[in-house]
């Protein structure tokens, strides 16, 4: 029985790599079998709800939805690979991570196809260089939210 909290205790501090996503919450936020949360690293999609007190409140920022929508046709249902960075979770205690279906990197599908913008977070940036790659072709394509009348704001 020793062994079972061991595993357990493992599995607690040492996310799988390899799990089935339940639910997309967002363009960017899964959530797998487990209920665990998994935000993807250097991507930030425009948002579906807002925090009003201490409520949440359905307000979909422009391409919001078209953002969640793409997320679930790559993962919804899926088998995802899951590739961890410096940190493996964030200050609200979601898994942080690349993630992938087959050999898709959906993180990179999503910036690549102008459903998000770049959010490059210290220490998390192995992947960063090539996410400013995509994002500047998804930008002189004018894909998705860099569409003329939608272009958001960069940070």
């Amino acid at each position: 029985m020793a062994g079972v909290g061991v595993l357990l205790s493992a599995y607690l501090f040492v996310p799988p790599k390899t799990t089935l996503v339940r639910r997309v919450i967002d363009g960017d936020t899964i959530e797998l079998f487990d209920g665990r949360r998994v935000r993807y690293i250097g991507v930030d999609t425009p948002e579906l709800r807002r925090r009003v007190h201490r409520r949440w409140v359905n307000d979909p920022q422009p391409m919001a939805r078209e953002a969640a929508e793409a997320n679930r046709e790559l993962v919804q249902g899926r088998l995802v690979r899951l590739e961890y960075d410096a940190q493996t979770r964030d200050r609200y205690g979601r898994l942080l991570a690349y993630v992938y279906v087959d050999e898709v990197m959906v993180n990179e599908r999503l910036l690549a196809d102008g459903f998000g913008r770049l959010l490059i977070i210290p220490p998390d940036v192995r992947y960063a260089d090539r996410f400013r790659q995509v994002v500047t072709e998804a930008k002189q394509a004018k894909r998705g939210v860099w569409r003329d009348e939608l272009r958001m704001s960069e940070k």
